[in-house]
């Protein structure tokens, strides 16, 4: 072994003597001559490592075939063995590191959940009263639910949001100015107080998007319609006369351009 080691340092020293070599090929075989005179025999190279060796000794001569055989032959037994017998400890292994970052990811995704429905969408509400005759009326709803926004509320145990239909508040996500925002926020905190009056009633209408696409992405992003009145009274209406929201009124499979005029001009 020791032979093969000097015979391997030898070479190197032989190529580096050579002036066909290029600057990144002379730094490579410099440091593996550094690595053989400071570690000897127990010096470890990488597949790739011995590779470039092998091509740069000899392109594929004598020597590097010497470079490679030497090398392997003290970097590779103790790696295979070890790989041989324990494969399915460490691909327990793997499976559990994934677990766990799975684990964390969900758990701080519940918590952000959490805590957004604590601080932005206030405390829940309760449903009351009797649905009103419509030829939209899907159901009436009689559950806790949590504001969203100006024109959008989240039925407890409900995948999706709850669009109230008949008017459009300014955005608080996505705003086009701070006056929308600002305006947002105060028709999201209009609709909190409005609920937590008695004799809240919502009722589920029948979105007006194209047939077949109600309740997947193409209809109002997947959201349900929806329309909510305290005591009698339509939220939208109210909300329109304090200057907070503007009328939006879709027809029977469409909707037009959703207006946003708070900026000074319709998006």
């Amino acid at each position: 072994m020791l032979f093969e080691t000097e015979q391997l340092k030898a070479n190197i020293r032989a190529a580096l003597a050579e002036a066909t070599l290029s600057p990144w090929q002379r730094s490579f075989l410099s440091d593996v001559l550094h690595r053989l005179e400071s570690y000897g025999g127990g010096t470890r190279l990488s597949a790739k490592q011995l590779l470039k060796l092998n091509q740069i000794l000899g392109q594929g001569g004598t020597r590097g075939q010497e470079a490679t055989t030497a090398s392997r032959a003290r970097a590779y037994p103790r790696r295979l063995q070890h790989r041989k017998y324990s494969f399915l400890p460490r691909k327990v292994r793997w499976w559990g590191r994934r677990f766990a970052r799975d684990a964390v990811i969900f758990t701080l995704i519940a918590m952000v959940g959490l805590l957004y429905s604590v601080f932005e969408t206030g405390p829940k509400q309760f449903f009351l009263g009797t649905a009103g005759k419509s030829q939209n009326v899907a159901e009436q709803v009689r559950s806790s639910f949590t504001v969203t926004d100006g024109d959008t509320v989240h039925v407890a145990g409900e995948r999706t949001g709850t669009r109230l239909v008949g008017f459009n508040t300014p955005e608080t996500f996505d705003p086009q100015c701070r006056y929308e925002r600002e305006l947002g926020n105060r028709a999201r905190e209009r609709l909190k107080e409005l609920v937590s009056s008695p004799n809240v009633q919502l009722t589920k209408v029948a979105c007006a998007c194209p047939a077949g696409t109600e309740g997947t992405d193409e209809c109002n992003y997947g959201r349900s319609c929806g329309v909510l009145k305290v005591g009698g009274r339509d939220v939208g209406k109210i909300l329109i006369a304090e200057g907070l929201a503007v009328s939006f009124i879709c027809e029977k499979g469409g909707c037009p351009r959703t207006p946003r005029p708070w900026c000074g001009r319709q998006s």
